[in-house]
């Protein structure tokens, strides 16, 4: 007989996952205190889309063991899973059991980063690199984690790696966007943007990535919703929304979409810092269950994009709608939340026939300012035009496009926010927002900055601080460097 264990593992590496939950089910009614076997389950379920069982079963393990790789992956799970405050005590306990141990005070770090204890996150990245000095992500970080200055800064460090060559293309991308991060707080911006050219283009060499992919998706979403964007009744018959009660107004969610680094984590922080809501923060939960009620409703298979998208103008919303709340709610709980996750501007149509009453608010800002931002931001996952001038201007006319689709075809349905705006006046700005997503004022929104929930996007670092207005204008810097990008934007008769 196979050993259930050995078996569980075997379906694991197929993905098989139900199967695999099965064997540990009944491996675990064998030996139910077992804490290797409890996250293998919660593996399991968290693949299976149970965050909250996925949860249970890891802190189940988390109190039945002493083994500092267990309790890493442990950490690793939770914050996976948004509990970052677990996570933390998951890691604390692998660095107390091996204090040595670079990749445990690694993952300590940048859970203390996400959580705002920026003075431990750094003092974590220096003992990294002291024990592992080509940990080269962990400059990277650490030069992220506060406004750099002359008396104290990583440049002479930085400088003196670089010029001794690098192992691999990664490690030089990572030194280039240090470099270019530091040199920029400094105020050298010829050195600043020489290092992030150098290091982007590195990026980009090693992508397979054609923007043309994405501008082509543009223009098949708008060819499969060219109308208005009427909410979707209920359907008569839909097994799958029939056993699900309709979802209370009061406990809608609010979607913030937009190009990343425009002002999504500011507004999701203001929002958040609201007593009747929670921030969930990038959920890829609408995506997900889009393209898994468009597989299912064509038996199963697997489309083109181009497929894909004509077909999701015919499912059904209602189930969609459901679908999406039965998988944030895991995260969120219950009452009022956010959905961070940028890209959902490109689903705006589907949220509003699948969601009537959730909030979309879309955060712009000044196209110079939005492209440098995420030109000079290593992201460690996704957004791959962002590392060519091109590629991001292309993208950039893509993504105003369909944003004006979305506004002409759901006239009043999305609340756009200018992040100069709310930089210039923060009050104001606030009222109309909070206004829109029928909240009550409250003061502690504008004390954003007091918010102690986790944050795990580029901006973990500099949310932690009153809403300041040096990035408004800092692209000027670098008015000549960004020329091609500016022409781009200018021939497709973007206003600059």
């Amino acid at each position: 007989m196979i050993d259930p264990p050995r078996e569980a593992i075997r379906l694991m590496r197929a993905k098989d996952w139900p199967n695999a939950l099965k064997q540990w089910d009944q491996a675990l009614r064998a030996k139910p205190d077992a804490p290797q076997w409890l996250l293998s389950k919660a593996q399991c379920l968290l693949a299976l889309g149970r965050r909250g069982d996925a949860r249970a079963a890891a802190l189940a393990a988390l109190a039945r063991t002493a083994d500092a790789p267990l309790l890493d992956g442990l950490g690793s799970l939770f914050s996976f899973l948004g509990d970052q405050q677990n996570a933390l005590a998951a890691f604390e306990r692998a660095v107390a059991f091996a204090p040595d141990n670079p990749h445990y005070i690694f993952n300590r770090a940048t859970v203390r980063r996400f959580l705002g204890r920026l003075g431990e996150a750094e003092a974590d990245y220096d003992r990294v690199i002291a024990l592992r000095p080509g940990d080269f992500e962990a400059y990277v970080n650490r030069s992220d984690l506060r406004p750099q200055t002359p008396h104290r800064n990583h440049v002479a460090e930085l400088k003196s790696l670089a010029a001794q060559g690098f192992a691999d293309w990664r490690s030089e991308v990572q030194i280039r966007h240090s470099l270019a991060k530091e040199y920029e707080d400094l105020g050298d911006y010829a050195n600043s943007f020489e290092q992030l050219r150098l290091g982007a283009a590195k990026r980009r060499e090693h992508l397979r990535y054609d923007v043309s992919n994405d501008v082509a998706t543009v223009n098949w979403i708008i060819a499969a919703f060219p109308a208005a964007a009427e909410p979707a009744p209920a359907p008569v018959e839909s097994t799958r929304a029939a056993s699900t009660p309709a979802v209370p107004p009061r406990a809608s969610p609010i979607f913030i979409v937009g190009l990343p680094r425009s002002g999504t984590t500011l507004v999701d922080r203001i929002l958040s810092s609201h007593s009747e809501v929670t921030s969930a923060g990038e959920l890829n939960d609408f995506a997900l269950a889009l393209v898994d009620h468009v597989r299912a409703e064509n038996g199963g298979a697997q489309l083109a994009r181009s497929d894909l998208v004509a077909r999701s103008a015919h499912i059904d919303f209602h189930a969609l709608g459901k679908e999406y709340l039965a998988r944030a709610r895991s995260v969120a709980g219950e009452g009022r939340f956010t959905d961070k996750m940028p890209l959902n501007y490109l689903y705006c149509g589907l949220i509003r026939r699948a969601l009537p009453d959730a909030k979309i608010v879309h955060l712009t800002r000044h196209p110079m300012a939005a492209g440098y931002a995420m030109y000079k931001t290593l992201f460690k996952d996704g957004y791959p035009f962002s590392y060519d001038l091109h590629d991001i201007s292309r993208y950039y006319v893509a993504y105003r496009r369909l944003m004006a689709h979305w506004q002409a075809t759901m006239p009043g349905a999305i609340h756009t926010v200018s992040y100069e705006d709310l930089i210039a006046d923060q009050l104001g700005e606030t009222r109309k927002l909070l206004a829109f997503c029928d909240l009550e004022w409250q003061d502690a929104c504008l004390d954003f900055h007091r918010n102690a929930s986790a944050t795990t996007t580029a901006s973990a670092s500099q949310i932690r601080r009153p809403i300041y207005g040096s990035s408004v204008a800092q692209w000027r810097h670098y008015a000549t460097q960004l020329a091609a990008l500016r022409a781009d934007l200018d021939a497709a008769g973007i206003e600059l």
